[in-house]
């Protein structure tokens, strides 16, 4: 996968993996990159040299983007809208069961599917850059499977203000106050600062007591692996519609 078609990169030193990923759409996230997520998340948490992972994106403007609009206009039938929709699916669940912890750095903005990152880690660190917003509805389809993710980490009430003014940005403050970022910091030099310190107490901790926290954390969503398909198959669905087409059409147009 070259840089004009986005990557995943792992580096690992002193027991911490970090995950990087990029696309030159503002980060977006099309199938092979979800795809290439989840198996290096998943690779990760077998990984005995790793004993705390850090997700982050390249560059210094959005977080993510969410779904890549190019994918999104180009998908003809419900199973391709399944197969790029369980792409979300297959890397919230290889973070729910990666036996490590995952620290979130978010250093910007957040759309949709980024949102579902931010909510899928464990511990997110982000800088007041990184506003939030669930734009699906906008455009004819909805967070159907972020959602189970975002309201996990904030709540029905967040999640159903976030899912129902699509088009509105939250600041990164009130992403906090409703529990989907642990801190949030004025600048990245800042927040980095945060994240390393933190990685560092994790990697000299004890894998097995994390592994088992992290099991706590996440007890409850054991049908996710369902659950999430279920939900692909809503959005992979509703994508097909002439609303949402011409809505994909008018936001790029404007990009």
């Amino acid at each position: 996968m070259s840089d004009t078609q986005g990557y995943v990169n792992i580096e690992v030193a002193n027991s911490i993996g970090t995950i990087e990923f990029y696309h030159p759409a503002s980060n977006s996230l099309p199938g092979a990159i979800l795809n290439k997520l989840a198996d290096v998340i998943t690779e990760a948490g077998k990984d005995d040299n790793i004993k705390v992972v850090i997700l982050r994106s390249a560059g210094d403007r959005a977080f993510c983007a969410g779904a890549s609009f190019d994918e999104l206009v180009a998908i003809q039938d419900a199973e391709t809208g399944l197969q790029f929709f369980s792409g979300f699916a297959k890397v919230i669940n290889a973070m729910r069961k990666c036996p490590k912890f995952i620290i979130g750095r978010i250093h910007g903005k957040a759309v949709g599917g980024g949102v579902g990152l931010a909510a899928s880690v464990d511990y997110a660190m982000a800088t007041e850059h990184a506003y939030v917003k669930l734009s699906e509805l906008a455009v004819g389809i909805g967070p159907f499977v972020v959602g189970p993710a975002v309201e996990r980490k904030m709540g029905l009430s967040a999640f159903s203000i976030l899912a129902t003014d699509a088009t509105e940005w939250r600041s990164a403050e009130w992403a906090r106050e409703h529990g989907l970022y642990a801190e949030v910091s004025g600048d990245t030099d800042k927040m980095d600062e945060g994240i390393n310190e933190l990685a560092g107490k994790l990697a000299n901790s004890s894998p097995e007591a994390m592994a088992e926290l992290k099991k706590v954390y996440w007890q409850g969503t054991e049908h996710w692996d369902t659950l999430l398909t279920e939900r692909a198959a809503i959005s992979g669905r509703l994508v097909l519609s002439d609303f949402t087409r011409n809505a994909i059409n008018k936001f790029k147009a404007k990009a």
